[in-house]
């Protein structure tokens, strides 16, 4: 009784980071919207949060895991942060600067504070994915905790969007420093999370030592290489989808910034669905099975999106969280469809990495180090989808959403077979 005391106990320190993450790596997409409102700033540039806070995974992820194995996992969550705070900190910082007489240094300011955030966000994923993997015991039922701190995670996602359309009536015209309340709320979580875990007893997990050279024994397997790649471009759906159909709403719909900003919320909204779903069949359901039809779904929802017609509306109803008042609004069909992607992408981290670590034993830290750099790949998409855009249109440049999706489904399918496990 006593050992399954400090199991719960550590399972539920665990899933508090999960949704923690979440809601410190939301707000640079509300942000993204205020950094546009600085001056004359492109699509691609005004998502310089998101790039400093997914960059910071490839820098971090190794030494995230060397981190794990030397001081463990509670020591390093604590860490991360104080690595966490310091980052919010100086975002804050960026905002006491006047963007009209300093905008570069505003820029720069607040992307270091975006890139050491996203540090303490890797080392935190580098601790929670394993350790929930491992309380489960790996297989269905390590996937099915993953899940469930998942649900966690996307209704922090809702929550920061919640708070960030109720403390900023008007987007459009907000600046850096109106974000003040919403960074010291996250900093308030941070030291919160510190003084829990702080007095809470985790029993660790032997881990072997974190080695460099252990990384080319990691790669020989074919089902994790593979899996890089797939959370690589996992990364570039999740994020890619709700930020890019806030511009076309605000930039080609010309639609209220307190109207998209309910519609962003509910694409989280939608992943909370159905991370509650993943979690309850989470231990009946392969993760296998759960990606191949996540993939074929998000590959229909987002061509659907991008071909439906636009002048087609239909009533939206919802609430402005900013009154506090149900509002509703026509929206184009296609809208729903890119919405309902938010459902695909719920159980996707979790199956991918269950299968990714699958059979790897004695390379699962070093492992789950090289998994996180591949985090990473948000920012390369992120980018990649802006130059579309820029090039293009909002709707167009989600072709680099259904390639991300077909790797998925090809991954599914063909790439996640273990061929051969730590123990042959």
């Amino acid at each position: 009784m006593s050992q399954q005391k400090k199991q719960w106990g550590a399972i539920a320190v665990m899933i508090a980071l999960f949704a923690m993450i979440a809601f410190v790596t939301n707000l640079c997409n509300p942000m993204a919207k205020i950094i546009k409102n600085q001056g004359d700033i492109p699509t691609i540039l005004a998502q310089i949060g998101n790039y400093g806070n997914f960059i910071a995974y490839l820098v971090m992820g190794i030494p995230a895991g060397m981190l794990i194995a030397k001081n463990g996992y509670k020591k390093t969550a604590l860490i991360g942060l104080v690595v966490g705070a310091t980052g919010i900190l100086i975002q804050w910082a960026s905002g006491l600067l006047d963007p009209q007489e300093n905008l570069g240094l505003v820029f720069a300011i607040y992307l270091i504070g975006a890139f050491i955030a996203g540090l303490c966000m890797c080392i935190l994923n580098c601790v929670v994915n394993p350790m929930l993997n491992l309380l489960g015991g790996g297989g269905n039922t390590g996937n099915q905790l993953i899940q469930i701190g998942g649900v966690f995670n996307s209704a922090a996602a809702v929550a920061c969007y919640i708070l960030m359309g109720s403390l900023i009536a008007d987007m459009s015209k907000a600046k850096i420093s109106d974000a003040t309340p919403a960074l010291f709320i996250a900093l308030g979580i941070f030291i919160v999370a510190f003084i829990v875990i702080s007095m809470t007893k985790i029993e660790e997990p032997e881990q072997a030592p974190v080695r460099v050279d252990l990384i080319k024994g990691a790669l020989s397997f074919s089902h994790f290489s593979l899996g890089l790649l797939a959370i690589f471009f996992y990364m570039g759906i999740e994020v890619g989808v709700p930020s890019y159909v806030g511009f076309y709403l605000t930039e080609d719909m010309k639609m209220a910034e307190a109207t998209v900003g309910l519609l962003v919320a509910v694409y989280w909204f939608m992943m909370l669905i159905g991370r509650f779903v993943g979690a309850s069949i989470g231990s009946k359901v392969s993760a296998r099975t759960m990606i191949t039809t996540v993939s074929i779904a998000t590959l229909v929802l987002v061509l659907f999106g991008m071909f439906a017609p636009k002048d087609v509306l239909v009533p939206f109803p919802g609430v402005d969280w900013s009154t506090l008042t149900f509002v509703t609004a026509q929206v184009p069909i296609g809208i729903f469809a890119l919405l309902l992607v938010g459902l695909c992408t719920s159980v996707m981290w979790g199956s991918i990495f269950n299968m990714a670590v699958e059979g790897l034993g004695k390379y699962t830290a070093i492992a789950s180090g090289l998994f996180m750099t591949m985090v990473f790949g948000c920012a390369v998409m992120m980018f990649v989808q802006g130059l579309v855009a820029d090039a293009t249109n909002y709707l167009t440049s989600f072709w680099v959403v259904v390639f991300c999706a077909a790797y998925l489904l090809y991954y599914a399918l063909v790439g996640s077979r273990v061929k051969k496990t730590a123990n042959d």
